[in-house]
């Protein structure tokens, strides 16, 4: 695979997508994290109601142990005592779940946040990256080899209006395997990935223009047809 192109300004396009990408994600968490600080700080009623338990059951608690000492009516005077030790400590798991609530509440709106802002762009962002690491991978192998299948690979993806500026009947000149054509349609797909054109090939040495045989593939030519090779005519002096 390969994740980013060759032309240098693809690949600025692409990490600057990548940076904006790591940015919002970045933000998002932090305003994640600040949204759930908020909600944290209603906690303080919470932790008010509960530490007012607490003193109202450490207050009751005393007076029914100081009571408990008094001849005659110290047992019942404690009994009746401890019934607000029971109220203190109802006020204090009160405020403890109010404060557990709250604090679910938090943790979970910053997931929620997180989840709905950040995720599905993450997610798109790898979605988008890992295809096109993929064909560009895949595209620099086929580069390598022959052209053919990528201008194969233009014919079925790229636009129809950028296809007819390569030929009249594109389809018709690959079928044909027409080598300027076929090379201008792999050089159309390799473009819209970013990726570099390979030049021409040259034969014997020499550069050899799209379209344009050289000297070997002229030979070859005339004996698959049976001709005679290129050279002084008969009766003819060299």
């Amino acid at each position: 695979m390969r994740f980013y192109a060759e032309r240098p300004a693809r690949v600025a396009w692409q990490l600057l997508a990548d940076v904006l990408v790591i940015a919002w994600a970045y933000l998002v968490v932090r305003f994640a994290q600040a949204a759930q600080d908020l909600i944290d700080q209603l906690q303080g009623p919470a932790g008010a109601l509960r530490s007012a338990g607490q003193t109202v059951r450490d207050t009751f608690a005393g007076a029914a142990r100081t009571a408990s000492g008094i001849p005659l009516v110290g047992d019942d005077l404690a009994k009746a005592l401890n019934v607000g030790t029971g109220a203190g400590d109802s006020l204090a798991a009160a405020g403890r779940r109010q404060a557990q609530l709250i604090d679910t509440v938090g943790l979970w709106a910053a997931v929620a946040i997180v989840a709905f802002a950040a995720v599905p762009v993450v997610l798109l962002w790898l979605f988008v990256r890992v295809r096109y690491a993929r064909t560009a991978g895949s595209a620099v192998a086929a580069r390598a080899l022959d052209l053919d299948l990528l201008a194969l690979r233009a014919l079925a993806h790229q636009p129809t209006r950028q296809l007819l500026r390569v030929a009249g009947d594109p389809a018709a000149a690959w079928r044909r395997d027409d080598p300027a054509v076929v090379r201008e349609l792999a050089a159309l797909e390799l473009r819209a990935l970013g990726l570099r054109v390979p030049r021409p090939r040259s034969v014997l040495g020499e550069h050899v223009a799209d379209g344009q045989r050289g000297p070997a593939e002229q030979l070859t030519e005339g004996r698959d047809h049976g001709g005679e090779l290129p050279g002084p005519a008969r009766g003819e002096q060299a």
